[in-house]
């Protein structure tokens, strides 16, 4: 690989902090962004779990990239003040693992009344995705609050758009950005979670370039949002990252495969690297790995 800030959720290997650390040195990767610790979220983590993790990183010699965290992953009716409370203690742990960096959410709409959501079909869910100006207030409310409180410990929030979250489309990306953004409420750009939002992965990169700070790298096909390898589906992947790294770009790419029922490998057109793989967890984000490193190796011949 012909870039070194490579990262990536490593409890799509395995749920063990051993077997994930073995894993990334064999593929000489530095860093991971941690989520699933030993079964616990990130967010979960005792004083003397995160100070055991921090042992076990500096004996593999990996580092945290940023700290792949739940935060935002809530509605807009569920309790702010407790939500709020968890990321408080996120940025404790991230202190603890020497993270500058925590990626985040913008938060779901209210529930709909089962019936209500039942019923709906077609243009009424389509419907059902927008915002109304008073759900956009409290989101941006919320993300103020804790940009202000990330400049207060010195710490970074990206953002990363996921689908039905407010910033899911690359337009409420950008109005978030435009309200928000400073150089501690920072994007991540993840161009399968813009695919499967119907989104032309392009278009939301001329949006977002001038705020991206960070990269998830997974890819996904517009016809049935089906995650695939960095390259193997419409994400635009090599464009973007070419794009980025021409412009002098030097953050991290942080694969995030979610290939686990991953079925149509056979159907791709892979090389014979990319087919001798090993089993389970492991194989797919080597997979992963490897679609990336083809990708990367071609721009920085």
């Amino acid at each position: 690989m012909k870039y070194d800030k490579i990262s990536g959720f490593a409890d799509e290997i395995a749920e063990d902090v051993d077997t994930q650390f073995r894993v990334l040195q064999k593929l000489n990767i530095s860093y991971f962004e941690p989520r699933g610790i030993d079964g616990k979220n990130i967010a979960d983590l005792s004083d003397e779990e995160a100070e055991a993790l921090k042992e076990k990183m500096e004996q593999a010699g990996i580092r945290v990239s940023s700290i792949g965290s739940p935060i935002g992953k809530i509605r807009l009716d569920e309790d702010f003040e407790a939500h709020f409370r968890k990321f408080q203690r996120v940025v404790e742990v991230a202190k603890k693992l020497d993270a500058r960096y925590i990626r985040m959410f913008s938060f779901y709409r209210p529930a709909k009344p089962d019936s209500a959501e039942g019923a709906a079909s077609g243009a009424e869910r389509e419907t059902a995705q927008d915002w109304s100006a008073e759900e956009r207030e409290e989101v941006i409310g919320r993300l103020r609050r804790m940009t202000a409180y990330a400049k207060e410990q010195d710490v970074v929030l990206l953002h990363e758009n996921e689908k039905d979250i407010y910033g899911d489309t690359a337009e409420r990306c950008a109005d978030l950005m435009k309200e928000l953004s400073c150089e501690h409420f920072r994007a991540v750009f993840d161009p399968a979670n813009f695919v499967q939002c119907g989104q032309d992965t392009k278009e939301a990169y001329e949006k977002l370039e001038k705020f991206i700070s960070y990269v998830h790298i997974k890819d996904a096909f517009l016809e049935d949002g089906k995650v695939v390898p960095a390259g193997a589906g419409d994400g635009n992947v090599e464009y973007i990252l070419k794009s980025l790294l021409d412009n002098g770009y030097d953050g991290f790419l942080s694969l995030e495969p979610h290939l686990g029922s991953f079925a149509g490998l056979a159907s791709l057109e892979l090389d014979d690297k990319m087919l001798d793989l090993p089993q389970g967890g492991e194989g797919t984000f080597t997979l992963a790995y490897r679609a990336l490193e083809e990708i990367v190796d071609k721009i920085i011949e």
